[in-house]
């Protein structure tokens, strides 16, 4: 439950606030009785949907980036403290990374990975027959 809550806080805040404008705006005195309730259960619904599917795509890609880290694959990770030139950080398991409570962390680098905010690093080969 607190994976789900780290990695969904931000959708759980804007679909409170969306449930809460449908409210105010099915509650009005020009609005038909009882429309409120089937307004609110379809955007529960929505909301349910859509954070659901996000968790479960979430999960996979966080299962697919340990797995891969685990089998000395190659990993890249968003670098957001360092906008400039190189925004992604290619990681190994031979470069002194370790992998621990979803964390990916080096003493020869200054800040952690959250295995979320990464992909597994897939080699692009060109094709020179033209």
């Amino acid at each position: 439950m607190e994976l789900f809550l780290t990695l969904e806080a931000g959708y759980l805040a804007i679909a409170i606030f969306i449930l809460v404008v449908t409210i105010i705006v099915t509650t009005r005195k020009f609005i038909p009785a009882g429309v409120w309730k089937k307004a609110l259960t379809i955007m529960v619904g929505i909301m349910g949907i859509f954070i659901g599917s996000h968790y479960v795509v979430t999960i996979d890609r966080i299962n697919e980036v340990e797995n891969a880290f685990n089998n000395h694959e190659k990993i890249i990770c968003e670098n957001r403290a360092i906008r400039k030139v190189s925004q992604s950080v290619t990681i190994e398991k031979s470069n002194e990374w370790t992998l621990e409570n979803h964390m990916l962390s080096s003493p020869n680098y200054s800040r952690d990975f959250f295995t979320a905010r990464c992909i597994k690093h897939v080699p692009v080969t060109l094709d020179q027959t033209k």
